[in-house]
């Protein structure tokens, strides 16, 4: 039976729980709203887990302005998720689903055939997902804060999970699975959890909680925890192995404090690096702006990023949309990337992403510890012998993340944590003259550790003239998946050559402001904590936990350094 009209003003009108059947017998339903002038329209379609009324209208304008703009939009559940049928397993079903909905929309009268997508989060990855099967129809897609890799994007870092996020997204997904499955003891489980989300993520072993393991509820979020390596498990769900089918145009939103940041940029750049054709590679553009997760604008915490940070995403969408869908050609001219550079709180444009073009080495007479110690960054290579830093990394103490432990995403302080010696700081002397980073940071770090088990994290933070010393970005590298055991051996007491990347960003130091690096052996609960030992840290417990010794050398022979990528002119 066909659902009613309802008016949602201006002649738009709204036909709610519109059906879907698939080959399957699955029946997918979505709320479709159709503009006041007769069609066909093209169509904009967003696949969610969340609840199709919702639509994602935290962060993007309802489906009704869209469709003023002479847009049919489709919102629809995935499979096991609001209305729609079958069992739910994140990401796994997206991509036939998504190409069969696709084909359903285009024999329906008022679509003109011509497809869009859009959405962030989950909701990018449906579209990744579609693209990579190449359905007749999908023209275009805006994946906003999402990954094309679940693993190296999504849920780990360098080997170590994204704790915080993974669990907290985790037990939001499993609450609405077990009231759909009238799982009541289960429900009460999880409800009781989530308002202490923060006590949540200090169980352990993380892997045995109580709330991800009810009776009757999918395994999918123990099985990340699980899966702590790359691997089929991943790749079945993702499109890292299918970069090379990518053929449509994307426009690709991030925000610098996102908890997906990585996996957005590295999207970006790999498929405009490696998608199927010259025009899909070069019709990928990327906006990234100084946002969290959740919302979009000038303010994260108590930072105020100005007025320049309230950007029309809304606007932005609109003009893409119209360019593939339309023919109006009004994007023609953007450039390819927008980015908004923080501290400076000023948008700048860039042809490609930049390389690293800046080197800092470390020095210290032997007490960088804290912000007290004496550990400075220059460009002068080591060219003496200089004495190794040591901190001691305990996983029953470990250092928290920026946010503290919520983990909130944000240009928070770091003053009052860099006055432990469980850290090592290397600053450089306050500058005379702006310098304005873009792209990806990344380290070279030459380390001893005592255990054969270690992570070693590095921040980069702006130093204020009065102390404060405000978080700008993070990387992490866990010893299992940088020195695998099949290439090279990880030993303790010995020194290894540690590399690997920060997270991107967009900061413009101002003279007299510092810049400074945090080394430490964790960033806990935004990471999980690394036992020290053989056990899994999802399997491990305080019985397993082992404390270490870390040792940073910086001589000749060992120049542990920091690599940035400095915008010589940033109008160019």
């Amino acid at each position: 039976m066909t659902s009613p009209l309802i008016d949602c003003g201006q002649g738009v009108r709204l036909q709610r729980e519109v059906p879907c059947t698939l080959s399957d017998g699955t029946i997918l339903y979505s709320d479709h709203y159709y503009p006041a002038k007769r069609g066909p329209h093209p169509t904009l379609l967003m696949r969610q887990p969340y609840g199709r009324d919702i639509a994602s209208t935290v962060v993007y304008a309802h489906p009704v302005w869209f469709a003023r703009h002479g847009y049919n939009v489709v919102i629809q559940d995935v499979r096991g998720r609001g209305d729609s049928t079958g069992d739910f397993y994140p990401f796994l079903h997206e991509q036939k689903d998504g190409v069969e909905t696709i084909a359903w929309l285009r024999t329906l009268p008022e679509c003109n055939g011509k497809i869009g997508m859009y959405g962030f989060s989950y909701q990018g990855m449906t579209q990744w997902l579609a693209a990579a099967a190449l359905p007749e129809g999908l023209l275009c897609i805006a994946p906003a804060q999402t990954a094309h890799d679940l693993y190296h994007g999504w849920f780990y870092n360098h080997g170590a999970l994204r704790l915080a996020s993974s669990l907290g997204w985790g037990l939001q997904m499993l609450k609405m699975d077990a009231r759909r499955l009238q799982l009541r003891e289960a429900s009460d489980v999880l409800e009781h959890a989530w308002p202490a989300l923060s006590s949540q993520i200090l169980h352990t072993p993380a892997a045995l909680h109580p709330a991800i393991n009810s009776t009757g509820l999918p395994s999918y979020v123990v099985d990340w925890l699980q899966h702590d390596h790359p691997g089929e498990y991943w790749s079945q769900m993702d499109i890292s192995g299918q970069v090379e089918k990518i053929e449509i145009p994307a426009l690709h939103l991030s925000g610098w404090y996102d908890t997906y940041l990585h996996g957005s940029i590295a999207g970006f750049r790999e498929i405009r690096r490696r998608a199927a054709s010259h025009m899909a590679r070069d019709n990928q553009y990327l906006l990234a702006g100084p946002w969290a997760h959740i919302p979009w604008g000038n303010r994260i915490g108590t930072q105020n990023f100005g007025a320049n940070a309230n950007f029309d995403t809304d606007e932005f969408h609109l003009r893409w949309f119209n360019h593939w869908l339309k023919g109006s050609g009004e994007f023609a001219e953007e450039p390819r990337i927008r980015y908004f550079a923080m501290n400076q709180n000023q948008w700048h444009t860039a042809s490609a992403w930049p390389l690293t073009n800046h080197t800092l080495y470390l020095h210290s007479k032997g007490r960088a510890n804290s912000s007290k110690g004496d550990g400075t960054l220059t460009i002068k290579i080591p060219d003496q012998s200089e004495p190794d830093d040591i901190f001691v990394v305990d996983p029953e103490v470990p250092v928290i993340a920026p946010g503290g432990i919520t983990s909130m995403g944000g240009s928070h302080n770091q003053a009052a944590l860099e006055l432990g010696n469980n850290l090592l700081t290397y600053t450089t002397a306050p500058f005379s003259t702006p310098l304005h980073l873009f792209g990806t940071p990344a380290v070279t770090l030459f380390a001893t550790t005592s255990a054969p088990f270690a992570d070693l994290v590095v921040k980069l933070v702006c130093l204020r003239p009065k102390g404060e010393a405000d978080f700008i970005c993070i990387g992490v590298a866990r010893s299992t998946f940088l020195f695998p055991s099949a290439a090279v051996t990880y030993k303790p007491d010995a020194p290894h050559e540690w590399r690997f990347d920060l997270e991107p960003t967009a900061w413009v130091f101002a003279p007299g402001e510092s810049l400074r690096i945090e080394i430490a052996g964790s960033a806990y609960p935004l990471y999980d904590r690394n036992p020290g030992t053989a056990t899994p840290p999802a399997q491990a417990t305080s019985w397993d936990w082992q404390r270490s010794t870390h040792t940073i050398h910086h001589d000749l022979s060992r120049p542990s350094a920091l690599h940035l990528p400095i915008v010589e002119d940033p109008t160019q």
